[in-house]
């Protein structure tokens, strides 16, 4: 299971939790709906930021790969030079 797989469940786990609790809490209604739009404000605030940690991920990811695959090309690129050349040696020498 991925990393953010397991926040998201977490965070979901805990917004249920805390609805259900707040629900059945014996407080004034309008005391139980301020409670429960801080806590979703607050869940949606640290579902906001591991969105934005695994957005950050990806990208780095990305670039790596899009670098490692650039060296490879460069790499071919240069192999397939050298072994031009050495083909075009050996037909000169017959």
């Amino acid at each position: 299971m991925t990393t953010n797989k397991v926040i998201l469940g977490v965070l979901a786990a805990a917004a249920a939790g805390t609805i259900i609790g707040l629900l059945f809490a014996p407080e004034e209604g309008n005391d139980t709906r301020k409670k429960i739009k801080k806590k979703t404000n607050s869940l949606a605030s640290d579902l906001i930021d591991a969105l934005e940690k695994s957005k950050a991920k990806v990208t780095d990811t990305a670039e790596n790969l899009a670098e490692e695959g650039k060296e490879y090309k460069d790499t071919a690129i240069n192999k397939a030079g050298e072994y031009k050349e050495a083909a075009k040696e050996d037909i000169n020498k017959f």
